[in-house]
């Protein structure tokens, strides 16, 4: 067993302190010499935020989040957006003009491309006449004397005031008028035609001396692969994210916040009956949150999502694949569900060991009542940053040009403003994303990451900071200044510990990226069969993997004790580490078994507070707002899954008060046993009577 750690409160006398280097009296309760730690670290962190402001900078300036939703039309411009060429602001819906190069963007081995199709913004999707010939018109421009107003009370239908030249090109499919001859359907702010053309306009059309136009699957078809594209799906998903912005305000934000004030409130005042408590609600949530995958993937009830918006025929059905996404999410769901609740079995003995924990931390959190208080200050600062890093995202993910096809396709059409008719090229626009702007979106992605680690990392070490106070003074706090010993250990991380915070969030951050990294090419070898054939390769590639998630487990584990260490002894991160595994090593037998049944109910009391959190999002997105035509969203599952990962982190502020209070605890308890000859000094009398009573847990674990 090693030797003594360092000096600690009460062993020796009040030393002077040092500010980076300027001499400073430290009259605080852990009293030793500190001076900055790891400034490179903090250096680093620093031009991180000055880069991640430059990027976000790029992104407010060159994004445009209505291209999320909404598509380009035949001059380039992005339909509900009323900067443009034309003010597009009420017409989001997207139409393609002529039938027949929709066909031919659908028939196999064809050259042409549903991008460069003529397409237009409307109001809604049009409908054909059931006695005469509908017509959707291009933008009025040109000689066409009437205003944008007008041309949408008309329902885009200017026919009867073109020239005899301008009806003979119409009747070509040249423009700048097109006939309504198929029925088409609102899927995501794009008219889906439905491949049956109306006899009735049909007939009006070919009477009128108008060109074949060709009725076939593949007109529907083509429009539904490009709906349902996996960069269009992804588009909407983030587009979700954006429209769900107050769900993810109260049920990622407040609701979390409350919740967690409320459970350390009652870790405070019922601990004997707080396991108990959280493992009956944490089974009732997971059921009930399964349930409402079920309900949106249609296996439950008849509430499953549509990806078509507004009125239609109810007996219409349009497949998509943000469906089948929330089937698979109702079956993992299934799985966690079973296992969780054969987990509860399995601990339900144990729990009493738990509520022993828990008491220590209940004690604590009496005696040091800022400890209740104190996340809400990291909390506002959380908020902040996710609002400018969600902002800033939406923005990110729809940088990029709008850009004319090189297709090279040869087509004509009539140009209102040109007054002429064009046949040399047809190409219609696309965004063009260039290779920074993915390099720009994962900066973005790891440098939110980063950043949410150092916020709990820096909320960790205060807590640590403030309950080793507590300890080395054998609990003898001040009544008359209760946030004394939070804002000295605040004070303490902002003079000497942000580096090592820095550092510490930066390797986790690091570690966990790579393996995401790592996933990804496996999941991507796997689809082009490029993983290794043999047993020995395929055992040697999934021990890889274990490999990969297993250091990710340690670094987490080693950085939480290394905050505690850095606390209190004011040393870098990797020494701080060192000190914090040699003590964990030195008393596994006597913490191991006790310390990790606490952490488990502490965990289950997170994702209480995050799938409480999930179920209040499902619970209001579920309203009109969200199903209606202008808010609908096309999915759930992506503002569900923010919601659940904003109510965790919310919580593993709170609940790291009690997670670092029991931790910061045990650790202490080990130095000044260590210290001291086996016998601990400092310890209060119920954490001696909680670790030190082994017939008790042997009791109760067996």
């Amino acid at each position: 067993m090693r030797g003594p750690l360092g000096a600690v409160a009460g062993k020796y006398p009040s030393s002077s302190d040092s500010n980076c280097g300027m001499g400073n009296a430290n009259n605080d309760i852990i009293k030793h010499s500190r001076k900055c730690r790891d400034l490179v670290f903090l250096v680093i962190f620093i031009a991180f935020w000055i880069a991640m402001i430059v990027n976000s900078s790029f992104a407010f300036n060159q994004g445009n989040p209505l291209r999320l939703n909404y598509g380009l039309d035949y001059e380039g411009n992005v339909c509900g957006e009323r900067h443009g060429d034309q003010d597009l602001r009420e017409l989001e819906i997207r139409y393609w003009l002529n039938s027949n190069q929709v066909y031919q963007s659908g028939v196999k081995d064809s050259k042409f491309e549903l991008s460069n199709a003529r397409s237009i913004c409307l109001l809604d999707c049009p409908v054909p006449s059931e006695d005469s010939l509908n017509w959707v018109c291009d933008y009025p421009e040109g000689d066409i004397r009437i205003s944008l107003d007008d041309w949408i009370d008309r329902n885009y239908d200017y026919f009867a005031d073109l020239t005899p030249e301008l009806r003979n090109t119409s009747l070509q499919l040249q423009g700048p008028c097109y006939p309504v001859i198929f029925p088409s359907v609102n899927v995501y702010w794009t008219c889906q035609f439905i491949a049956r053309a109306s006899n009735v306009s049909l007939n009006h059309w070919e009477q009128m001396g108008g060109v074949k136009v060709i009725e076939d699957i593949a007109i529907d078809r083509s429009i539904h692969k490009s709906v349902n594209s996996r960069s269009s799906v992804l588009k909407r998903y983030v587009a979700d994210v954006g429209k769900a912005w107050p769900v993810l305000l109260v049920c990622g934000g407040f609701l979390p916040l409350f919740l967690s004030i409320i459970w350390l409130l009652m870790i405070r005042h019922f601990t004997a009956g707080m396991p108990w408590f959280t493992v009956f609600i944490f089974n009732v949530l997971m059921v009930s949150v399964t349930m409402f995958y079920y309900m949106k993937a249609g296996w439950i009830g008849n509430d499953a999502i549509s990806p078509i918006i507004g009125e239609h025929d109810p007996y219409y059905r349009v497949s998509a694949r943000e469906l089948n996404h929330l089937h698979v999410a109702a079956v993992f769901m299934t799985i966690l569900m079973i296992v969780a609740f054969l987990s509860s079995i399995a601990i339900v003995r144990r729990i009493l060991m738990a509520t022993s924990v828990l008491k220590v931390a209940a004690k604590v959190i009496g005696e040091v009542q800022a400890l209740i208080i104190f996340p809400t200050i990291p909390y506002t600062m959380l908020a902040v940053f996710f609002m400018f890093w969600l902002s800033a995202a939406l923005h990110l993910f729809s940088s990029g040009s709008v850009v004319q096809n090189d297709c090279g396709a040869n087509c004509c059409a009539y140009s209102l403003k040109e007054k002429r008719l064009s046949c040399n090229s047809c190409c219609g626009y696309s965004i063009h994303y260039t290779s920074h702007i993915a390099a720009a979106i994962l900066f973005h992605l790891f440098g939110g990451y980063w950043a949410t680690q150092f916020f709990l990392g820096c909320s960790s070490t205060v807590v640590a900071g403030s309950v080793a106070s507590y300890y080395w003074t054998r609990g003898e706090t001040s009544p008359e200044i209760p946030f004394l010993p939070v804002f000295s250990s605040m004070k303490r991380l902002a003079r000497y510990s942000l580096g090592s915070v820095a550092l510490g969030s930066l390797i986790v951050s690091s570690v966990e990226s790579t393996r995401f990294i790592l996933e990804a090419l496996r999941r991507k070898l796997k689809h082009v069969n490029s993983v290794p054939g043999s047993w020995i390769g395929k055992v040697v590639y999934q021990t890889s993997q274990g490999c990969v998630r297993l250091i990710g487990c340690i670094i987490k584990s080693v950085n939480h004790n290394a905050y505690i260490m850095i606390a209190k002894t004011g040393k870098g991160f990797v020494k701080a580490s060192e000190m914090a595994t040699e003590l964990i090593m030195g008393n596994i037998l006597r913490i191991g078994k006790l310390n990790v049944i606490g952490d488990v109910i502490l965990f289950l009391g997170k994702l209480c507070v995050s799938l409480s959190s999930a179920l209040f999002a499902f619970l209001m997105l579920d309203t009109h707002r969200y199903k209606s035509a202008h808010n609908k969203i096309a999915s759930p599952l992506f503002p569900v899954l923010v919601c659940w990962g904003f109510g965790y982190i919310v919580a593993n502020l709170f609940f790291g008060v009690v997670v670092m209070s029991i931790d910061t605890m045990i650790l202490s308890f080990c130095q000044d046993s260590d210290e001291h000859q086996g016998t601990a000094q400092y310890a209060p009398p119920l954490l001696i009577e909680t670790l030190n009573d082994q017939d008790e847990m042997q009791r109760l674990t067996q």
